[in-house]
């Protein structure tokens, strides 16, 4: 068993979460995507754009209280078990790759807990060929855990990958204490940012598809059975409508449970309507969309407030955006065009939250380019890229064009950034936090975006300027000469306003 507890996780020293809150000092909170620790001044979120100052004020004030333990409590009438992560142990094994693969990989999941709101006492990790199908470690390093949980006071351990029922079982009986999977952790970061109702809905969805296959009973509770008898003589059990040949309680749980995961399907297909009906009015006008997708804490979120000045959420933890911006901009031209920010992709992303974030992620799919941005100061920045595209390629968005663009320059290694270039033809380097290379980044944007392919010569009558409003919104415009007759306008339009200009044909 290796030890893994060298690599400095810094950004728990930097959120305290135990710290008491002092108004005079609420500035100094860690804020915006693109700040990178290390730096002597950080700029105040009040007068940066690039950061939602206000939401992030609204986040920091929620604070996790210390005192709470997450312990093995005789649960009997739940739906899903929501976490309340405190001190914990990171378990990893290590099955392919080098060493710097394995250390990154625990990097991450250590951020992953610390923006659940835990504190990180110990990350290890071991060489095996294949995860243990019993206890995901060796069963004899299980004591070896078992000790470190003991002698740290941790109540918690979360293992790196997505175990089976039967592991987490076997797990939690040998700790004592509660045993966490990556799935759940990214799960209970989910159900902590969502804020709109459809965001609350999709991770509900997906906790409750997760949770559904894991429910177990503690001290045999779930294991009783309410038969036709069971309200008489004060016996626990449901009364009319929960008697029957013998239904367990968890039986009757999981049934709630798919009842509860039919009503959310229904309220998300009800929602995609609205989502829909808003796509069609863009597709009907024949406006051109770029959606910004990347590894979460990229600073997509960051970037999309440089470019259109949105003025969204932007915070340095991972999965700080989970309901998707969409904004309306104008190339130099003139041409409208939406940008909408996406939520971010991690390694083994849950296949849960893909199927309950499919309406949102359909954003992506129908885009006419993505802008992928990634992370030029990560330590694996290559393993970033990889891992987005596994998912666009799960979503059907492969196909779409991509423009990456290698955020956070200012932070990053030179030799770094020209490797990611060679790598990447088609790519940019930018600062969204100074602004270095934006610039170029809209004008690479604006190159990718279609073209109206209708060409036109028209004279238009001056009656007609909202016909000239359009070109120059949705069409490009080569000649405007104004004469005694009316305006002449030559240029290319979409196939729509080609037809509305056909009758004025010169």
């Amino acid at each position: 068993m290796t030890n893994a507890s060298a690599p400095d996780f810094s950004l728990a020293a930097e959120l305290d979460e135990t710290a008491e809150w002092d108004p005079e000092h609420e500035d100094d909170a860690v804020a915006g995507d693109d700040f990178v620790s290390g730096y002597a001044d950080e700029p105040d979120p009040e007068d940066d754009p690039t950061t939602g100052a206000m939401e992030l004020a609204e986040r920091h004030q929620l604070r996790r209280v210390a005192s709470l333990r997450t312990e093995l409590e005789d649960i009997t009438e739940v739906e899903y078990r929501q976490l309340r992560l405190e001190r914990v142990v990171l378990v990893g094994v290590w099955t392919e790759g080098s060493v710097a693969d394995a250390e990154n990989s625990m990097a991450e999941l250590a951020l992953l807990a610390e923006t659940a709101g835990s504190e990180v006492l110990e990350a290890i990790y071991q060489r095996r060929q294949t995860p243990d199908p019993a206890t995901y470690v060796g069963r004899g390093k299980v004591e070896g855990i078992a000790e470190i949980v003991q002698a740290t006071g941790a109540d918690t351990v979360i293992c790196d990958g997505e175990l089976a029922p039967s592991q987490l079982r076997n797990l939690e009986d040998r700790l004592k204490v509660k045993v966490v999977d990556r799935t759940a952790l990214i799960l209970d970061i989910f159900a902590q940012h969502a804020k709109s109702r459809e965001g609350q809905a999709q991770v509900e969805l997906a906790q409750l598809s997760y949770m559904k296959q894991r429910l177990r009973g503690w001290g045999g509770n779930l294991s009783r059975q309410a038969g036709g008898r069971v309200g008489a003589g004060g016996g626990e059990g449901g009364g009319i409508g929960g008697r029957g040949p013998g239904e367990t309680k968890i039986e009757t749980d999981r049934r709630r449970i798919n009842d509860k995961i039919a009503k959310l399907r229904r309220e998300l297909k009800a929602m995609k309507g609205t989502r829909d009906t808003k796509r069609q009015d863009r597709a009907r006008h024949q406006i051109p969309s770029v959606a910004i997708a990347g590894y979460t804490n990229a600073g997509k979120s960051s970037l999309l407030n440089r470019l259109t000045g949105a003025g969204v959420l932007v915070e340095d933890s991972l999965f700080a955006t989970l309901d998707p911006t969409t904004r309306r901009t104008t190339t130099a031209d003139g041409r409208i065009y939406t940008m909408s920010d996406t939520v971010g992709f991690v390694r083994h992303l849950p296949h849960q939250l893909i199927e309950a974030f499919r309406s949102t992620l359909e954003e992506v799919a129908d885009a006419d380019l993505i802008v992928h941005v990634v992370d030029g100061s990560h330590p694996d920045p290559e393993g970033q890229l990889s891992a987005v595209r596994e998912v666009l390629a799960e979503i059907e968005a492969s196909d779409v064009r991509e423009l990456v663009v290698i955020n956070k320059a200012d932070a990053a290694d030179p030799l770094v950034l020209a490797r990611l270039q060679r790598a990447e033809p088609h790519s940019v380097v930018v600062s969204a936090r100074t602004g270095a290379g934006i610039a170029e980044a809209i004008a690479l944007v604006e190159g990718e975006l279609p073209r109206p392919g209708v060409a036109f010569h028209a004279l238009l009558p001056y009656e007609r300027g909202d016909l000239i409003n359009r070109l120059h919104q949705e069409g490009e415009i080569d000649l405007l000469e104004h004469t005694a007759e009316g305006s002449v306008v030559k240029g290319r339009a979409n196939e729509d306003l080609a037809g509305e200009l056909a009758g004025y044909s010169v």
